[in-house]
């Protein structure tokens, strides 16, 4: 979920195809003097209309390769993940006085219905904000049964009030590479070579958000873009709460002097690799979270910080334990797999937190929170 590229580099007057999306992003290369930062190659291969991973209308999402998919999100692994998620959602409606919710990266259109099959009528309108809609078709078929309460828009309203959701949303922002020497800092970005794309760096001003020990050789991310996301929100959102689940940590975990690497990973029919630069617009790119910086960006821009902890707290807290009871009881155990994935802390549940924010109504006691709060570590 990002901004959509610059005018100027749109892809309506190329052929579709990996060979029109390398042709756009070396004219966009081309026109910026020969050098690409990285947030603004990561924008194009991700988001290029048309073109771009999560625009070309291509299967992202599922359980299996065979599927043709590239990765596996909480809802499509199971639906316990929105029906205990639903609990929160529903406490946040009831404290903010809102009947709207809106999800941002709806994705398959999965969580969403999980949660209006969970939360019924409390629900006056689902509100889906998607720049590419590529995916509306999927998610249309997914959500029928809802009728007119669902409806998409392509931007942000001017105002809005509610309960926001975000799935795996903040990961998928590009993000801008810093490189460590050991006696200065430079930006990475791509450069167009006759053999195809490379990166190259120059000298920035720009540094990480912490005082660190930083090993020389060191690559690693910051985050403007999700950043100014949630600032955004917050100008906009008169009255509600917010709820972002994604892979991430605090920052002093995030910028550990051994993650010499930084976090930035590519995702393809369900296999990793680092090397964003090949198969540009087959695959997905993404980084972790900072969770420090978005809490710090959400205060500034006048959230308050409801809570923030594990995957697994959040949904233990937010009442799996006796849906998962319950789908033992029936014998269905491919259910009772898939949710323990959510939970365990090699899976799912440690890796990936969830942040609670609440602007224009008094802070609450949120039910994801109330134990194992880690907000102090932020």
């Amino acid at each position: 979920m990002t901004q959509q590229p610059q005018s100027g580099q749109e892809a309506d007057s190329v052929s579709a195809g990996p060979a029109a999306l390398q042709r756009l992003i070396r004219r966009a290369i081309a026109d910026a003097g020969g050098w690409l930062p990285f947030d603004r190659f990561m924008a194009l291969a991700l988001y290029a209309p048309g073109l771009g991973y999560y625009a070309r209308g291509s299967r992202q999402f599922g359980t299996m390769p065979a599927s043709g998919s590239d990765f596996v999100t909480a809802p499509e692994l199971s639906p316990l993940f929105g029906a205990a998620l639903a609990c929160q959602v529903q406490q946040a409606l009831e404290a903010t006085a809102t009947a709207e919710v809106w999800e941002f990266g709806a994705g398959s259109g999965a969580l969403a219905a999980q949660l209006l099959r969970a939360l019924g009528e409390r629900v006056q309108r689902y509100s889906i904000v998607d720049l590419s809609g590529t995916l509306r078709q999927r998610q249309r078929e997914a959500l029928a049964p809802f009728g007119e309460r669902v409806r998409w828009l392509d931007a942000l309203p001017d105002a809005m009030a509610g309960v926001i959701v975000g799935n795996e949303v903040l990961d998928a922002m590009p993000v801008q590479l810093l490189h460590w020497d050991g006696a200065r800092w430079s930006e990475r970005g791509v450069v167009a070579e006759t053999s195809g794309l490379a990166f190259a760096d120059r000298t920035t001003a720009l540094r990480p958000p912490v005082d660190a020990a930083f090993v020389p050789g060191t690559t690693t991310e910051i985050h403007a873009q999700a950043e100014a996301f949630v600032r955004t929100l917050a100008d906009r959102l008169a009255r509600g709460a917010a709820f972002f689940i994604d892979y991430g940590f605090p920052d002093r975990e995030y910028y550990l002097p051994e993650r010499v690497g930084g976090t930035l990973m590519c995702h393809r029919a369900h296999l990793a690799d680092v090397d964003p630069l090949a198969d540009i617009g087959d695959k997905d790119i993404t980084a972790h979270v900072n969770f420090s910086a978005i809490a710090l960006a959400a205060q500034d821009a006048g959230f308050e910080v409801l809570g923030y902890t594990s995957q697994a707290r959040f949904l233990l807290n937010c009442g799996i334990a006796p849906l998962l009871a319950d789908a033992q009881r029936r014998g269905d155990w491919p259910a009772v797999a898939a949710a323990q994935k959510l939970l365990a802390e090699h899976e799912m549940g440690e890796l990936f937190k969830v942040i609670g924010l609440v602007r224009g109504a008094a802070p609450f006691d949120a039910i994801g929170f109330a134990a194992g709060d880690r907000s102090h570590r932020l």
